[in-house]
């Protein structure tokens, strides 16, 4: 439980140029990758951001096509938040931020065009390939979507396209990798006082006033954006969290993707 005694000392100290601990504003905490990390699955990975530790897991399974991309694959990722992850978490269907963690790396994903969908098609208007992304928070100590981006992108870098046999799919048996023409990354930018910070744990999260979700590929382009919560950014403050998410992007690609 964080008191406001604790809020207040928050506030004050990143008010004087620094963070509780020692980071700078634009550094991320120690970000860990284990791909592969769940056997009977596609593809998986497990992320650790600091304390934060989210695990993702991908299927491939065939279904039908939506009618008005019918020579294409599908996408689908759900995000689960449970009691054992934050005791701010509840049991029960996915609630708001559930759905919007999923929806926004949902989006990051499809709209960075890395994945071509064509490619996972096996018989136009009747049968493709479903990419099935589950997001599994495990801890949360802050700033679980891009912890949750980065955990689905090595999910999907380690996917592996099960082999199909009388129409029947023959897993632990593959056909080839899935190919991702792009590396999208999220980056989470919070305001608190007149202050941008980068990758907030859980305490600065208690004492944000706006949040913002930059998803940017390997170009620099920008493919996402959310704003969420109640706070609001100024033009010079937006302009100012896309070059830092373009910067840190770089960063996490170049040290954790290359």
């Amino acid at each position: 439980m964080i008191t406001e005694i604790d809020k207040n000392y928050i506030r004050e100290i990143i008010a004087t140029g620094k963070r509780a601990d020692g980071r700078k504003f634009d550094q991320y905490r120690e970000i860990e990758i284990k791909k592969g990390y769940v056997k009977n699955a596609e593809g998986s990975a497990l992320v650790k951001i600091g304390e934060t530790e989210v695990l993702v897991g991908v299927k491939m399974e065939i279904g039908e096509p939506f009618p008005d991309t019918p020579d294409e694959g599908v996408l689908m990722v759900n995000a689960e938040l449970t009691p054992i992850a934050s005791p701010e978490f509840e049991s029960g269907p996915p609630n708001e931020n559930a759905i919007e963690l999923a929806r926004v790396v949902d989006r990051g994903v499809r709209e960075s065009g890395a994945i071509d969908f064509k490619k996972l098609c096996i018989t136009p208007g009747e049968k493709v390939w479903m990419i099935c992304v589950d997001i599994h928070v495990i801890n949360d100590s802050g700033n679980l979507m891009d912890a949750s981006s980065i955990a689905t992108v090595a999910s999907l870098l380690d996917t592996k396209i099960p082999r199909i046999e009388d129409e029947e799919i023959k897993r632990g048996e593959y056909s080839g990798k899935l190919e991702l023409k792009n590396i999208p990354i999220a980056c989470t930018i919070v305001k608190i006082g007149d202050r941008l910070l980068v990758d907030p744990d859980f305490e600065e999260e208690s004492v944000t006033e706006g949040k913002i979700t930059i998803v940017t590929i390997d170009d620099g382009s920008l493919c996402a954006i959310q704003k969420s919560g109640i706070g609001g950014f100024t033009p010079e403050e937006i302009y100012k969290a896309i070059d830092i998410s373009i910067e840190q992007g770089k960063k996490i690609r170049d040290k954790y993707f290359r």
